[in-house]
């Protein structure tokens, strides 16, 4: 079973990933640093609460596992 420190680390990449794809979309998108940051910033702050809940929900579910 993973831990919660290792979901929210991965986590915490992930979403640095996003941020910084969603940082550039949203420049593009809306020509303003400001605006494509702040949706970026927005858009992180949701998908790593979904995220986070996500990997927590799947951690307890044992369907698919193979025990060793």
């Amino acid at each position: 079973m993973e831990t919660r420190q290792r979901s929210l680390v991965k986590a915490v990449i992930w979403n640095l990933i996003g941020l910084a794809s969603m940082t550039l979309v949203g420049v593009v998108a809306t020509g303003s640093a400001a605006l494509g940051g702040t949706l970026a910033i927005v858009n992180t702050a949701v998908g790593f609460a979904c995220y986070v809940l996500y990997e927590r929900v799947w951690a307890g579910i044992g369907w698919g596992r193979r025990h060793v």
